[in-house]
């Protein structure tokens, strides 16, 4: 149950009024993101991202499991999302709220159900051992936009992890440390990632990137998700006024803008991460060969 305090009916009227007249709490633009910072940890796959004030860290983990009946040859993908007082006092620890429901279902839809990893590649054993990859998402501070905060997280979390090398003998499975073997990147297919807007005004305001307070006067939202190859993934529209086709088009040609901008930062975040790991010697090129 979420103890969310709502805006008073000036505070609405105050955001909607602005917004009419193109101008935003905290100057942005209608179509500007808040200031991006991914960091890492020192394990691989630990992330954190900072989207304005919303802040959430992201644990990336593998196990060997046994594989579903019906997919033998496939690893496993899980995404959780646990929403905590640690990140807003609205929220109450172990009540599953409708955010996060939201959250967690159009996450799950646009990075596993969309294949962004390869879960063939998890594989062990035929129907006997694979990989089970988990995403565990520990929001910290919430100040709107979740969605794209956590997706930008995942997908981050995905391309810095690692994976422990893993052989077959005698029809056992032998996993093997990173000081053992050179731990193995993960095999994505593509990298997707979501932008939000929010209507307001009948639906002919439509703005990026809300604030939680822009939220809370918000009419509706749209969800647009688009990967690197600036192909469609999905476009979700859950509550609100209709939007227009023209409008939709429009709004995807400049989600497609922002999603190269965060590709870029990511790649940025990334490249800096590997060379701090090469000058401290941890390990060597992840994406080197094992000797077999």
């Amino acid at each position: 149950m979420s103890r969310e305090v709502p805006l008073t009916t000036a505070e609405h009227d105050f955001i909607v009024e602005a917004l009419k007249r193109n101008v935003r709490l905290d100057g942005r633009g209608i179509d500007e993101l808040r200031p991006l910072n991914i960091s890492f940890g020192d394990e691989y796959g630990h992330v954190k991202v900072q989207l304005g004030h919303t802040s959430l860290i992201v644990l990336m983990s593998a196990e060997v499991v046994k594989p579903h009946s019906d997919r033998p040859f496939d690893g496993i993908f899980t995404v959780s999302l646990e929403l905590t007082n640690m990140g807003s006092p609205a929220w109450e620890n172990g009540r599953q709220s409708d955010l996060e429901q939201n959250v967690t279902r159009t996450l799950d839809r646009v990075i596993r159900h969309s294949n962004a990893l390869d879960t063939e590649t998890l594989c062990i054993m035929k129907g006997q051992s694979c990989w089970g990859i988990r995403a565990d998402v520990h929001v910290t501070n919430y100040d709107g936009n979740l969605i794209d905060c956590a997706c930008i997280g995942i997908m981050t979390g995905l391309q810095h992890f690692r994976c422990p090398d893993a052989v077959v003998k005698d029809g056992k499975v032998s996993v093997y440390s990173i000081d053992e073997r050179v731990p193995i990147p993960l095999n994505l297919t593509h990298r997707p990632l979501t932008i939000t807007f929010h209507t307001f005004h009948d639906g002919e305001l439509i703005l990026m990137d809300a604030s939680r307070k822009e939220e809370l006067a918000a009419e509706g939202d749209m969800v647009i998700a688009l990967n690197d190859a600036g192909q469609v993934c999905a476009v979700y529209k859950t509550v609100g006024r209709p939007v227009g086709a023209v409008d939709v088009m429009r709004k995807t040609s400049i989600a497609l803008q922002k999603v190269q901008e965060i590709k870029n930062t990511i790649q940025k975040a990334l490249d800096d991460d590997q060379s701090k790991r090469t000058r401290r010697n941890v390990g060597v090129e992840a994406n080197s060969a094992n000797d077999r």
